[in-house]
């Protein structure tokens, strides 16, 4: 049958109008004007850089390489808040991976180096401030494993007369280090166990402490190339002696009875010159700063006294900090004291002002059972952490205090 022409003409209309509805039904949106399909993606956190520690190279000396920390070795430093938050860094020692029994350190501006004696590791390692670098010297006695504690090979060095000397805890021995060669050159018997070995650059003596038969040890160096120690006589000190600290402008040294006492002994004569309480329930570390007078007295139970050796040990001023205090330093230039607790795993930096008053400026998180620190000339406090045989070198951000 035909169609008409006009019903043809309706019927292709009506399909064209349907194809036209199905193409412009959903048009594309742009970028500015699709709506988001979710939350908006969370930026990724900038990486974590790890720290350098030093790790032992064939030639002696110690490179540095990223390590990873362990997650026990130090409690995680908070983000910082502010300019004014104490970073830390782990440095690794030669052969201290399962632990060390640290008990004193020491910074040698002569040397340069950071002067660790590293216990049953039978070194006592050099380290360099500015690069990390650890250079060990070997001949001490050693031990396989750390059992706690720290009476084992190595545990107190000093400088003085362009030599390092070392008291081995395990031989009690007193040994003489040439630092070019890194050799014993000679060495003396102790009269019992050593505990601090310190150079007298005023007589050219070393005082060696010896609590167990309270008192110091006291021996002459010889004017050979070598010099050999030769034992002088003793200082009787009832009750101590603990820490020892030497100042040659009043030609004193200064060391604590156990009990919340301090002594001051003329170096020429060897004897006690006066006795001043400490205000310590039990007192421990020592640091001095000569040209003020300011004698700072560490207390175990977590708090610091300074005295004026110039006016009879008069005390002006405490501050409690972390428990568990023992070995603490000073730094002149910033006029900082640093107190580590081996108790609260914490290191507190206080601030000394022009009058001898303490401040809290910061606390850095150390690691259980660190309890010894030394300070160098760059803005830095060591910290020695004995469970992990390491050090934790920790950057001191605050402005100096004492003006």
């Amino acid at each position: 049958m035909q169609e008409s022409p006009s019903l043809l003409l309706c019927v292709i209309m009506a399909l064209s109008l349907a194809g036209c509805s199905q193409a412009t039904s959903a048009p594309t949106r742009s970028a500015s004007t699709m709506a988001p399909l979710g939350p908006p993606a969370t930026p990724l956190a900038p990486a974590t850089v790890l720290p350098r520690t030093a790790v032992p190279t064939s030639g002696g000396a110690v490179a540095t390489a990223l390590s990873v920390l362990p997650t026990t070795a130090v409690a995680p430093t908070p983000a910082p808040q502010s300019a004014t938050t104490p970073s830390v860094m782990a440095v690794a020692l030669p052969d201290g991976s399962g632990g060390v029994g640290f008990d004193d350190l020491r910074y040698d501006a002569t040397l340069g180096q950071l002067l660790v004696p590293a216990g049953r590791t039978g070194n006592v390692d050099l380290v360099d401030p500015s690069t990390q670098v650890v250079t060990p010297i070997t001949g001490f006695s050693a031990q396989p494993r750390f059992n706690g504690g720290h009476d084992d090979g190595p545990t107190s060095a000093d400088a003085g007369h362009g030599l390092i000397f070392v008291a081995d805890r395990t031989t009690r021995r007193l040994n003489v280090i040439d630092p070019a060669t890194r050799a014993i050159v000679a060495s003396a018997m102790l009269a019992s166990s050593p505990d601090y070995v310190r150079y007298v650059a005023p007589t050219g003596e070393l005082w060696v402490t010896e609590p167990d038969q309270e008192q110091i040890e006291v021996f002459t160096l010889s004017d050979a190339q070598k010099p050999v120690p030769a034992r002088a006589g003793v200082i009787v000190v009832k009750g101590g002696p603990e820490s020892l600290v030497i100042d040659p402008q009043r030609q004193r040294a200064y060391t604590h009875l156990w009990d919340g006492v301090t002594v001051a002994i003329d170096l020429k004569n060897r004897t006690s010159v006066a006795q001043w309480p400490n205000g310590c329930g039990g007192s421990r570390g020592i640091a001095l700063d000569s040209a003020h007078g300011w004698l700072f007295a560490g207390c175990a139970e977590g708090k610091a006294v300074v005295l004026d050796v110039d006016h009879d040990g008069r005390q002006l001023a405490s501050l409690a900090v972390g428990a568990g205090v023992d070995v603490i330093d000073y730094n002149p230039t910033l006029a900082h004291l640093y107190l580590p607790g081996s108790t609260s795993a914490s290191m507190a930096i206080a601030g000394v002002s022009a009058t001898g008053a303490l401040s809290l400026l910061g606390t850095a998180t150390t690691a259980a059972g660190a309890h010894c620190v030394a300070a160098d000339n760059q803005h830095h406090a060591w910290v020695c952490d004995p469970n992990h045989g390491q050090l934790l070198r920790i950057t001191d951000p605050f402005p100096a205090a004492g003006t």
